[in-house]
């Protein structure tokens, strides 16, 4: 049984084609540069750039799977949350594939794929109930899941986003975007206690999440350091590699980058500790863009009794992979969607 994905909800477009809901045939992403330079994703110009690659994208990903639509058995794609415009790019493709060749249409929840990238490298080892930290740029939660595919929602952020977060902060930096990968090999050369930050206290839900106190606390920290020369400086340079990174961050931001990302991963983790004692979990699945940092899948491991689950670094960030694979327990049972699927904008899981 072959899926056909297609995601197209931020600012990659991505088609994939998936056997049996883990054996990956292809898998193809065309990332978009033209966002670094206005320090995060314009909506208008992701549009445009899907409409670009769409249909290039889903063709390599047909040739890659040596597929031809008669092979098919269903085309997925992402419904939301995301980027109504982009969203709309991807849908409106397999709609018109689904026309064509009558083939059925599923619709998929974004992170809900994400939850299901494990599936594609261990594929019928997660224990249920299980716990799954989705954290990307756009998103942080915590979701109980129940075999069947049932979701509880636990805990989500109030404001910013991890991601976000880090891309915030390398922006204030002079880092550029997106600057999560960047801080996340810098921070490992500084001291994590360099700089003490306060954890984030939330009333009400003890669980949900809270960053944009934390990205305060960086900018008045930056301020009283008086950093702006050197923040200037790392503006200006051009295409820098990582060593270019290393010469020009002094160590006292070096350590105010450990001290970050140490940080953000003790709120991601103490939530989810207390989350996995409360739900009896015996999985945890971390998956998302921020799944591919270093020192969150290093401090996972060392940190929980239960098997930890993260997808290798390019299942974390967004593909079509995850999404053909959220849709084959739909596509087993018969759960299609018509036509009349619309774009979410805030599409809900749970």
């Amino acid at each position: 049984m072959r899926i056909l994905g297609i995601e197209s909800s931020c600012d990659e477009t991505a088609a994939a084609v998936v056997e049996d809901g883990s054996k990956i045939l292809s898998s193809v992403v065309a990332s978009q540069l033209a966002h670094g330079k206005y320090g995060g994703v314009v909506p208008e110009l992701a549009s445009r750039e899907h409409l670009r690659a769409i249909v290039p994208v889903v063709r390599l990903a047909m040739q890659q799977a040596q597929a031809g639509f008669d092979d098919l058995s269903a085309v997925a794609v992402t419904q939301g949350p995301g980027l109504v415009g982009s969203l709309l790019v991807g849908m409106t493709f397999a709609k018109s594939i689904c026309f064509a060749r009558g083939l059925p249409l599923i619709g998929v929840n974004h992170i809900e794929g994400h939850i299901h990238a494990v599936a594609l490298e261990t594929p019928g080892a997660v224990e249920y109930p299980a716990l799954a930290l989705v954290v990307s740029g756009g998103h942080t939660h915590l979701f109980e899941v129940r075999e069947g595919c049932s979701y509880r929602l636990l805990g989500k952020t109030r404001d910013d986003a991890a991601g976000e977060a880090y891309d915030k902060v390398a922006k204030l930096l002079g880092f550029g975007y997106p600057g999560g990968p960047i801080v996340d090999q810098l921070a490992l050369h500084g001291n994590p206690k360099a700089v003490k930050f306060t954890l984030a206290r939330m009333k009400g839900n003890a669980v949900d999440f809270s960053f944009s106190g934390l990205k305060t606390a960086v900018l008045r920290w930056v301020e009283q350091e008086n950093m702006r020369g050197e923040i200037e400086a790392r503006r200006k340079m051009q295409a820098p590699s990582k060593e270019d990174w290393l010469r020009a961050t002094p160590q006292r931001t070096l350590d105010l980058l450990a001290s970050f990302q140490y940080t953000v991963i003790e709120e991601l983790l103490r939530r989810a500790a207390v989350s996995a004692e409360e739900i009896g979990a015996r999985s945890f699945i971390i998956s998302g863009g921020v799944a591919s940092n270093s020192g969150l899948r290093a401090a996972a491991a060392a940190r929980f009794n239960c098997p930890v689950y993260l997808p290798g670094r390019g299942l974390s960030t967004d593909n079509a992979a995850m999404i053909a694979a959220a849709a084959f327990p739909k596509l087993r049972s018969g759960d299609f969607d018509d036509f009349g699927l619309k774009a979410s904008a805030n599409l809900t899981l749970a």
